[in-house]
């Protein structure tokens, strides 16, 4: 399915909404996104996600707005294309499957809505994308929360979109519904040729999923950018506290049977992980939580921690833990956060440009 040609998305919304009994909620972002990949928008609750989403599929119009994409402007002064022309898919928090209709009837009535017929081989690529082919013949009753989702997800891939959105998916569903669907959510990003705009405030669902980010604060764009580069960062808010932690590529490059490990190479640095049986040559992702980076002045070769790396403090940032910093560091062209006591901090008396040993003590695998 490959129907975007150019490399952008243009948006730009300013809307004021009035609640009785409540403080107006302001919207005011403008951005140029990518026409390819998943874009993850992220943020507290109350942020502006899902009304920033809900303004690109036309359900909610900005008072002052402009959306064009590839070239195709929906929204501007002048006109303002309705939902139901929108050449769009948009998969909600439930899955709004028709009762009344099997897994397969819902799929029929996708491919009714579809601008352009829908090939044999489309429709069964879909299906296999999603593996919903044991299940086209139950009602949505009959459905886990997970199996509901794929074929909501594949019904709205069926309507034949120029871009794909998801407000927060998997909100809905328990954790392991959640680690059942996460695998099939991957495969698009690396199947699809349209754009997928992602709303969530789950950080490990971005880990895994996105490409791009952006970052919503009280209804203002705060950052934008790369995964790995957005999420290198100390100073938002939004990806401060607990789970803070950087996003890395890498490859296999060795494996070691004998302590079921692998060695990841991540430009220049080289990280040991829980061998998962992939090949040497696959790519991946690993995701290292700054509380689970801690620092020393020297390599420590006694350590039982593997994953040593040099590295050099580029700035310290205040945790929203009064008792905590951030610290980034930089290893090789790569970035890390290690998060520290204020107390380790004077008492080691670190300061920006010094050089040190980060000890990893765990890495996780995110794909």
């Amino acid at each position: 399915m490959s129907i975007l040609s150019g490399t952008s998305i243009h948006a730009q919304f300013r809307l004021t909404r009035q609640s009785k009994g409540l403080a107006p909620f302001e919207l005011d972002v403008a951005t140029e996104l990518p026409a390819q990949g998943v874009t993850a928008i992220f943020g507290h609750s109350g942020s502006g996600k899902t009304t920033f989403l809900r303004c690109v599929a036309g359900l909610e119009r900005a008072q002052s707005g402009y959306l064009e994409i590839e070239g195709q402007v929906w929204q501007d002064a002048k006109q303002f294309m309705p939902t139901h022309k929108r050449p769009l898919g948009y998969v909600f928090q439930e899955s709004s499957l028709f009762e009344h209709l099997t897994a397969f009837g819902n799929l029929k009535f996708a491919i009714k809505r579809a601008e352009e017929p829908t090939s044999s081989e489309d429709f069964d690529r879909i299906v296999s994308l999603m593996g919903i082919e044991p299940i086209l013949s139950r009602y949505p009753k009959q459905l886990s929360g997970g199996e509901r989702q794929r074929v909501a997800i594949a019904r709205a891939l069926l309507i034949q979109p120029r871009i794909l959105l998801m407000d927060e998916p998997l909100a809905s569903l328990d954790n392991a519904r959640k680690q059942e669907i996460l695998p099939y959510l991957a495969k698009l990003r690396t199947s699809l040729d349209i754009p997928i705009l992602y709303v969530s405030h789950a950080v490990d669902e971005i880990a895994q999923l996105a490409d791009h980010v952006m970052v919503l604060e009280s209804g203002k764009l705060v950052a934008q950018g790369a995964l790995s580069e957005v999420f290198s960062r100390t100073d938002l808010r939004a990806l401060s506290g607990f789970d803070t932690g950087a996003v890395w590529q890498g490859q296999v490059i060795e494996r070691e049977p004998q302590w079921h490990l692998a060695k990841v190479a991540c430009g220049a640095s080289n990280l040991w992980v829980r061998d998962v049986g992939d090949e040497v040559g696959t790519k991946m992702r690993l995701r290292i939580l700054a509380r689970d980076v801690s620092l020393s002045r020297s390599e420590a070769d006694e350590s039982s921690i593997v994953n040593r790396l040099p590295v050099t403090i580029l700035d310290i940032t205040p945790d929203q833990d009064a008792a905590m910093v951030l610290i980034r560091l930089a290893s090789a062209e790569q970035v890390l956060i290690a998060r520290l006591t204020k107390r380790s901090l004077d008492t080691m008396q670190l300061a920006v440009g010094q050089s040190l040993w980060a000890q990893i003590k765990s890495v996780a695998i995110v794909r």
